[in-house]
C-alpha cells in the first residue's frame, strides 16, 4: 500500500498564485502534493478527489476552473501532473509552470507510475521547491534545478570531519592503552623469569608484530587455533586440515581469569564506545600475550620456526602490475633452556629474484657457504622461553620485487556496464595455480545505496556493508577445482569509477621464497630436538586501482 507523500507551508493563500502542485492517478489517487499554503489535509483531498470528476472527454484544453479554485494540468502517461491556482492567476505563467514540472519528474523517477512516483516523493518535492517559491515561479531551468537539489553541504562536510576526528584520535588512545598494558605485562613475565638479556639484543623486539595475528594456538605465544599454517617436519595435522572448514583470524578470549589479564576497564570503555557508533573492533590489533596463554596449550614441540610473507601489490584496472612486492621473514622459538645451543639448517627455493639478509648477529659466512643460521659465537645460546615475544627472534629475511604479471597469485577483472537506470557489474578472479588461497574476501567500494545490491550469481557467498558502502564477495578455499570465479550483482546508475579501489585479502600455506628447514643442529652433542615449521602468505596490503 504506497501512502501519499503531503507536504504544507505556512500561511494564508491571498497574495499566492499557485495554492498546490500535485502527482495523482487517474483514478484520483493521490500520490505526491506539495502545498504552498497554510490548509489542511482535508481541503486539499476534497480539492484533488473532485479534480477527476471535472475532466471531460473529447476536450482539447487542459485547465478546469470551478468557483474557488483553477486546475490546470498536464496527462504524464498513467498519471496527471496538476497545478491548483487560484482564480487570478495568470494562465500563461502557470502553463509555463506546468511544462517545466513535466520535465522534471522524468528526471528524478525513470518509472512513471504509481510505484516509482511513491519511491522518488520527496526528492520531487525538494524539485517542486526550486520551481514554486511562496506560490510564484522562480526563473530557473531543468538543470539548475538539478544542480541546487545535489549541491553539498559545506557544514555537512566538515561535521562530517569533526566525527572522523574524534573516532580516529578514540582508536589512536585506545591503541596506545591497550600497548602499553601489554608492553608492561610482557616486562613484568621478563622480570619473573630472568635471564633474558640476549632478546633484545638479538633484536626480537623489532620483529613486526603481526605474528599476533597468526591463527595457530600451540605455545599461548600469539598464535591463534586452527589457522591455515602449514607444518613440515614431524607435525602434520595441521597440513591435512579439512579445505572446507573456515579459517579463525582471532582467538577469542576465554572467560573467567583470562579476561582480568587483558585490556583494563579503560580500555574496554573505548572499545564499547566504538561499538556503540557502529565501529567493528577487531579483538586482536594488539598483541594479546597473556590471553593467548590462558587460550592456548603448550608447544608439543620444544623448537617451532615460522616462516611468513607479506605480500604487497597493486594491480591496474585494465591489466598490468603497478606495484609487487614480497617482504619475509624466519623466526626461531625455544620453549626450553637446553635446547638454546643449535644452529638451524635451512634450504631455499630456486627463485633467484630473492635477496636473503641474515640478522647482524648471525655468521654470515656460516650461511653464505652452508646455508646454516648460528650465531657468531657458538657458545652463546639462542633465548628461550614462552614468555619472549609472540614472534620469536628473527633470524633471517628476505625481498623480492617484480613486474611480471604471472607472478601475481589472484588477479580481479571488474566489468561495470550501464543499462537504463542501472548498472550491471560482472567481477570476476583468476588464481595462479602456484598457491592453494584460503579465506579470500574481495571488498568492493559501491556508491551510497538506500538497500543491499542485487546479487545474481556468486561463486561463493557474499556481504553488505551498508556503513561502509562495501560489498564482500568471501570463498573460503581456492584450489585445482575453482581457479576461476565470478560474481554478478546490480545497483542503480554510477560511474565506473564508483568501484574502485578493490581490496583484496588471502592467506596461502606456501610462499614464494619456499624456505625449508631441514635440520637442528646440536651443538653439544645428542640427538637432534624435535622441531616444527609453520609457513604462511598474507597480504598487507592487495588492491586493483
Amino acid at each position: 500500500m504506497l501512502a501519499p507523500v503531503w507536504c504544507g507551508l505556512p500561511g494564508d493563500g491571498r497574495d499566492r498564485v499557485v495554492l498546490a502542485a500535485s502527482i495523482v492517478s487517474k483514478s484520483g489517487k493521490v500520490l505526491v502534493s506539495r502545498q504552498f499554503v497554510e490548509m489542511s489535509r482535508i481541503r486539499i483531498e476534497g480539492l484533488l478527489a473532485a479534480f477527476p470528476k471535472l475532466i471531460g472527454t473529447g476536450k482539447q484544453h487542459t485547465y478546469i476552473e470551478t468557483e474557488n479554485v483553477r486546475y490546470v494540468y498536464q496527462p504524464i502517461e498513467v498519471l496527471y501532473l496538476l497545478l491548483v491556482t487560484n482564480k487570478t492567476s495568470n494562465i500563461l505563467e502557470d502553463l509555463e509552470t506546468l511544462r517545466l514540472l513535466s520535465k522534471l519528474v522524468p528526471e528524478y523517477s525513470y518509472s512513471l507510475d504509481e510505484e516509482g512516483i511513491s519511491r522518488h516523493a520527496f526528492e520531487l518535492i525538494f524539485a517542486f521547491d526550486e520551481v514554486i517559491s511562496l506560490g510564484h515561479k522562480e526563473n530557473v531551468t531543468v538543470a539548475q534545478v538539478k544542480q541546487y537539489c545535489e549541491m553539498e553541504s559545506h557544514e555537512e562536510k566538515l561535521h562530517k570531519l569533526v566525527m572522523q576526528s574524534k573516532i580516529n584520535e578514540t582508536k589512536d588512545v585506545m591503541k596506545r592503552k591497550a600497548s602499553e598494558i601489554d608492553k608492561s605485562k610482557i616486562d613484568k613475565n621478563r622480570g619473573d623469569k630472568g635471564g633474558f638479556g640476549p632478546l633484545q639484543s638479538m633484536g626480537s623486539g623489532r620483529i613486526e608484530n603481526s605474528f599476533s595475528d597468526l591463527s595457530i594456538s600451540s605455545s599461548g605465544t600469539g598464535f591463534g587455533s586452527g589457522s591455515g599454517f602449514g607444518l613440515s617436519s614431524d607435525v602434520d595435522s595441521l597440513s591435512t586440515k579439512s579445505k572446507g572448514r573456515p579459517t579463525s583470524s582471532a582467538t577469542a578470549p576465554p572467560k573467567g581469569l583470562g579476561m582480568k589479564l587483558g585490556k583494563s576497564q579503560r580500555t574496554n570503555q573505548f572499545l564499547e564506545s566504538l561499538k556503540a557508533e557502529g565501529e567493528v573492533i577487531l579483538e586482536d590489533v594488539q598483541p594479546k600475550l597473556s590471553q593467548s596463554r590462558t587460550a592456548a596449550p603448550p608447544l608439543t614441540n620444544p623448537i617451532t620456526l615460522t616462516v611468513e610473507e607479506k605480500l604487497n601489490v597493486t594491480l591496474k584496472r585494465d591489466g598490468g602490475v603497478s606495484n609487487f612486492d614480497v617482504q619475509g621473514t624466519l623466526s626461531l622459538q625455544i620453549l626450553n633452556q637446553e635446547d638454546g645451543h643449535i644452529q638451524v639448517q635451512v634450504q631455499t627455493g630456486e627463485n633467484q629474484a630473492i635477496t636473503f639478509k641474515t640478522h647482524p648477529n648471525m655468521n654470515k659466512e656460516l650461511f653464505a657457504n652452508e646455508y646454516i643460521l648460528g650465531l657468531k659465537d657458538p657458545n652463546r645460546p639462542f633465548p628461550t622461553g614462552q614468555a619472549s615475544d609472540a614472534g620469536g627472534v628473527g633470524l633471517l629475511k628476505w625481498r623480492m620485487q617484480s613486474t611480471d604479471e604471472s607472478m601475481v597469485p589472484l588477479t580481479i577483472n571488474c566489468w561495470p556496464s550501464s543499462s537504463g537506470n542501472e548498472t550491471y557489474v560482472s567481477i570476476e578472479y583468476e588464481a595462479s595455480s602456484m598457491f592453494d588461497l584460503r579465506n579470500v574476501v574481495i571488498s568492493v567500494p559501491l556508491p551510497a545505496l538506500r538497500e543491499a545490491p542485487s546479487v545474481s550469481q556468486i561463486d561463493g557467498e557474499w556481504r553488505y556493508d551498508p556503513r561502509n558502502s562495501i560489498l564482500e564477495w568471501s570463498v573460503l578455499l581456492i584450489d585445482n577445482s575453482n581457479r576461476s570465479g565470478s560474481m554478478e550483482f546490480v545497483v542503480p546508475q554510477a560511474d565506473s569509477s564508483a568501484f574502485f579501489p578493490i581490496s583484496v585479502r588471502f592467506m596461502a600455506t606456501d610462499t614464494f621464497g619456499d624456505l625449508k628447514v631441514t635440520n637442528i643442529i646440536p651443538l653439544k652433542g645428542g640427538n637432534p630436538p624435535k622441531y616444527s615449521q609453520r609457513t604462511q602468505l598474507i597480504t598487507e596490503n592487495y588492491q586493483v586501482v
